[in-house]
């Protein structure tokens, strides 16, 4: 048995150092890790971009971000310094997305990263992709995109009750990064339908608004479960534009039935996205009718409104992840439109 880590940190100072870092307003709500010279360089010897190198903008504020102010976050955040390349290639991503780059960080849906890993950087890690994959218990699926959070909070300097305008915010908006459960996955991973090869160590990511349960274990029929999420993707409560964007994170079980049923992930798709919709009565009676809004209305009220565009991957992304203790799943709804892309992890 090793010998146990003792601190050379004095608790009364570790205390006041806490509070010291409350007190400028750096901090998310939670504790922070001190940033010292020697542990950002501990970070940045795990990348070789030159930390003056800008990676993280906010255009309309002209506010922005280099490799050295990340592994700052990352180290406050509490990450361990060879997590660093996800958060640089997660940055790298979100920096491809519209959102992220006009008002998403301020907007009143008070939008979460959303941050998917593919490859075998996820074991390296520990990233969790099974059981309790969007819950806690797990250092890097809550410290990366932590990193990411106290980044927009100082050097965009988007704060709540100031630039930051949630209306009610999104629970656990700086905890949502997941890995992909490939080796339970019936097809290739989510980084295949970003444009990358299989097995490549990358990140996939953007805004997400909200996600709710498709807990279905009694079906009989595939189809059931597919008529399911389509009945949850077409909620109203969620319909804020003419067509939406969301992403399933599909429990390995409803992946195996679908598979076993001769469904790839492009058949599942396109069944979604041809059933998803509702009438131009059934948005009119919740208020979000679309006559009068779009040059091509008035409809009838009997005129159907697609939730999705098309079935191109952007707009349904499916991600396999989550344990295989109970066949439920989970619909994330994505804010504004994602660019399809996933990046290497550098």
């Amino acid at each position: 048995m090793s010998s146990p880590v003792t601190s050379e940190l004095e608790p009364a100072t570790a205390g006041h150092v806490s509070e010291y870092l409350f007190e400028r307003g750096w901090s998310d709500g939670l504790p922070l890790v001190p940033a010292t010279e020697e542990s950002v360089q501990a970070f940045l010897v795990h990348t070789s971009r030159d930390e003056d190198e800008i990676v993280a903008r906010l255009p309309q504020l002209d506010r922005e971000a280099t490799v050295r102010d990340l592994a700052v976050h990352a180290v406050m955040a509490g990450c361990r310094p060879e997590y660093f390349p996800v958060v640089l290639a997660a940055w790298d991503a979100l920096s491809a997305e519209r959102s992220a780059l006009g008002g998403g960080w301020q907007s009143t849906s008070g939008p979460a990263p959303f941050v998917i890993v593919n490859g075998p950087i996820r074991a390296e890690l520990g990233i969790n992709s099974t059981g309790g994959v969007l819950g806690p218990g797990f250092r890097p699926n809550a410290t990366i995109p932590r990193a990411i959070g106290l980044t927009v909070r100082n050097s965009f300097r988007v704060i709540p009750h100031a630039l930051e305008q949630a209306t009610q915010g999104l629970p656990g908006r700086w905890t949502m990064l997941i890995g992909e459960d490939e080796e339970h996955s019936p097809w290739e991973p989510l980084s295949v339908d970003g444009g990358l090869p299989a097995g490549a160590d990358s990140v996939t990511a953007t805004l997400v608004r909200t996600c709710e349960f498709v807990d279905n274990r009694h079906f009989s029929d595939p189809e059931e479960v597919l008529r399911d999420f389509a009945d949850t993707l077409s909620r109203s409560g969620s319909w804020i534009f003419r067509h939406s964007s969301a992403a399933i994170v599909l429990n390995p079980d409803h992946a195996r039935v679908f598979a076993e049923a001769g469904m790839d992930k492009q058949d599942v798709r396109e069944w979604i996205v041809g059933h998803a919709s509702k009438t131009e009565a059934e948005l009119a009676a919740v208020g979000k009718g679309l006559s009068g809004q779009l040059p091509d209305g008035p409809f009838a009220p009997d005129h159907v409104h697609p939730v999705f565009a098309d079935a191109r991957p952007a707009n349904l992304p499916i991600i396999v992840a989550g344990s295989r203790n109970a066949a439920m799943s989970m619909v994330v709804r994505i804010f504004s439109t994602w660019s399809g892309r996933s990046f290497p992890i550098r």
